[in-house]
Parts: structure tokens; C-alpha cells; sequence
């Protein structure tokens, strides 16, 4: 009788420690999910609206060298060319373009959408742009994409292509 209840209570308590260390190992197993940063899709978008805005300001004052939209890498990819690779091309055509506008020309862009990465690094925007004459008359309009990527805490654009939705002459 006595050897059958110290085996009872031996039983007992490795029943006991084998349910503790089970309920131990359920309680640390479970691994933290990492915290997604709150991305404010608004505010980015009015971020990037805000780059836009300045592009043109700065394209309209016919002062498009000091351009510090693009990346140093970025590639342009405009209508009936070969893309230009590079913020040293792409200022070069823009200056070209400016110079050929002798009509003073006005270009705005505006931000319809914008598609943010789970990092907000990288953004894609859609956009409309438009082009009037100093008479408010439009020359040309059309739409846009352009990817962004946040280097040195503010965004530059790495590539974009825009198309023109007027009718060809």
C-alpha cells in the first residue's frame, strides 16, 4: 500500500511538471508580430501634390535647372523618344523645352492617386497635367506616373512617363 501510493504520487507529479512545462512552452511560442507603420495615404498624397507644385512653379519661372524633383538615377521615359537616363538628361531636355517656349507656356500637374509601399519608401502616383498658353487657352493635357522613393527623409521621382490625351494634328 505504501509503495503504490508513492508510485501514485510520482505518477502525479511528473504529470504535473510534464503539464507545466507544456503550458510554458505554449506561452513563449508565440512570436510578436511586427508593428506595421500608420501610413497617412492622405498625407503623402498632399506631399507629393506639394512636389508637383513646386516642379511647375519652378518649370513655369523658365529656371528648370534648379529642378530638384528627379533622383540622380532616374529615367524619363517622354513621348517619341528614347528614354533619357540620368537627372543631368532629363534637366537638359527640360531646359531645351523651356527655351523652345517662347509663348510662355504654363504646365500644372495634379495628384489623382497615390499607391504607398508597406514601408511608405516607395509611392506611385497617378496624374493629369495640363498645359496653357498665356491666355489661359490649353495647348495640351494629358496624364502621368511617376515612382517615388524616399531617400534622405524627402521623396525624388526615379522614373516617370506621362502621354497626352489630345488628338495628334
Amino acid at each position: 500500500m505504501k509503495v503504490n501510493i508513492i508510485m501514485k504520487t510520482k505518477i502525479l507529479n511528473r504529470v504535473i511538471l510534464l503539464c507545466l512545462m507544456s503550458l510554458l512552452l505554449a506561452c513563449n511560442s508565440q512570436k510578436e508580430e511586427p508593428v506595421s507603420p500608420v501610413i497617412d495615404k492622405e498625407q503623402i498624397k498632399k506631399e507629393i501634390q506639394a512636389k508637383e507644385n513646386e516642379f511647375a512653379e519652378t518649370y513655369n519661372s523658365g529656371k528648370a535647372k534648379a529642378i530638384g524633383y528627379y533622383a540622380d538615377d532616374a529615367i524619363t521615359y517622354a513621348q517619341n523618344r528614347e528614354p533619357l537616363v540620368g537627372k543631368a538628361a532629363i534637366v537638359e531636355y527640360l531646359m531645351a523645352d523651356v527655351n523652345e517656349n517662347t509663348e510662355s507656356n504654363k504646365i500644372s500637374f495634379t495628384t489623382n492617386e497615390v499607391f504607398v509601399s508597406n514601408d511608405a519608401n516607395q509611392v506611385v502616383e497617378i496624374g493629369y497635367y495640363k498645359v496653357v498658353d498665356s491666355k489661359n487657352n490649353v495647348i495640351n493635357t494629358g496624364n502621368y506616373m511617376v515612382l517615388f522613393e524616399k531617400r534622405d527623409g524627402k521623396y525624388v521621382c526615379l522614373r516617370d512617363m506621362s502621354a497626352s490625351d489630345m488628338p495628334l494634328e
